[in-house]
């Protein structure tokens, strides 16, 4: 059974920075591409940044210059660091597989705010 456990959001003002991480259990990690979406209530979730199984990445314009999405396999985790936080990346932030998605965690709340 897929799992997926994110982590590392939080309150922050803007301008600074915070680490996302998601440990994923149940499959074989390095066999999937992997994202970070984010969703706001009333809004489509969308995909921010992903990362292929051999490491490629690609950002959403909005997470351009700003945030890094990294893997480490033998962790089973993947992670977003954000820098330059703006109110508009306020969400919660939930990874998944690119392309079609399995279940969804609980996700991690970002509030960006002064």
């Amino acid at each position: 059974q897929v799992q997926l456990v994110e982590s590392g959001g939080g309150l922050v003002q803007p301008g600074g920075s915070l680490r996302l991480s998601c440990a994923a259990s149940g499959i074989i990690f390095s066999n999937y591409g992997m994202g970070w979406y984010r969703q706001v209530p009333g809004k489509q979730r969308e995909l921010v940044a992903g990362i292929g199984r051999y490491f490629t990445t690609n950002y959403a314009d909005s997470a351009k210059g700003r945030f890094t999405i990294s893997r480490d396999n033998a962790k089973n985790t993947v992670y977003l660091q954000m820098n330059s936080l703006k109110p508009e990346d306020t969400a919660v932030y939930y990874c998944n597989y690119l392309g079609p998605q399995t279940t969804w965690g609980q996700g991690t709340q970002v509030t960006v705010s002064s």
